[in-house]
């Protein structure tokens, strides 16, 4: 009697390059159409990660070395995809939206009559948070002089009132800026507390 070996099935190499290109889409995606992105990206890639080492043990008991291969390798790609994307997100973010909807931001800040206080124009690029708790929102500023893109942040910039905790270039001219949380432009309560002990030492 022959005995015959049943060969085990060649892996698909492109599994894990599908997946990265995919999950990077995706996550692009999720980038520009939510502020919430931070809280689904970890979520998704939990899912992913679990439903991958859950194939793994089946391929484990199924004893195909080749797929546990393969599905290790999709796991690790998607996990390091997911985690660079949403350690760069924010900024990201600013430039995907900027590079999209540019010319609408652009001419709602133009449209605006400049200060007579010497404030830079400015408006409402974002609010987030969670009922109430934890509100951070970013705007978009002109900044004729890029005085920004020379400032030493978090710190002042001349013709924002409160400290500027970060500033994204998004062009010439053109910021990203946020505050520390809880605070708007008009309402800097942990900016001028600040300020104050700085003057009281």
């Amino acid at each position: 009697m022959v005995e015959t070996h049943t060969a085990e099935p060649r892996g698909d190499w492109k599994l894990p390059l599908l997946l990265v290109a995919a999950s990077t889409i995706g996550f692009l995606l999720l980038i520009v159409y939510t502020a919430y992105f931070f809280v689904w990206i970890p979520f998704i890639a939990t899912i992913v990660g679990l439903v991958c080492l859950i194939l793994m043990v089946i391929a484990a008991i199924r004893k195909r070395r080749r797929q546990i291969i393969l599905l290790l390798l999709a796991t690790v790609a998607f996990v390091a995809t997911a985690a660079v994307l949403d350690k760069g997100g924010d900024s990201l973010r600013s430039y995907l939206r900027w590079l999209l909807w540019s010319r609408r931001f652009k001419a709602e800040v133009l449209a605006q009559p400049a200060p007579s206080n010497g404030e830079l124009r400015h408006m409402v690029w974002e609010e987030t948070g969670f009922a109430g708790v934890a509100n951070v929102t970013t705007y978009i500023a002109f900044d004729p002089s890029d005085a920004l893109s020379k400032a030493h942040l978090p710190g002042k910039v001349a013709g924002i009132p409160c400290t500027v905790l970060r500033a994204f270039r998004l062009e010439r001219h053109w910021y990203s800026v946020w505050f520390y949380t809880d605070e708007t432009w008009s309402e800097c309560p942990w900016s001028n507390k600040a300020a104050a002990e700085l003057r009281n030492d």
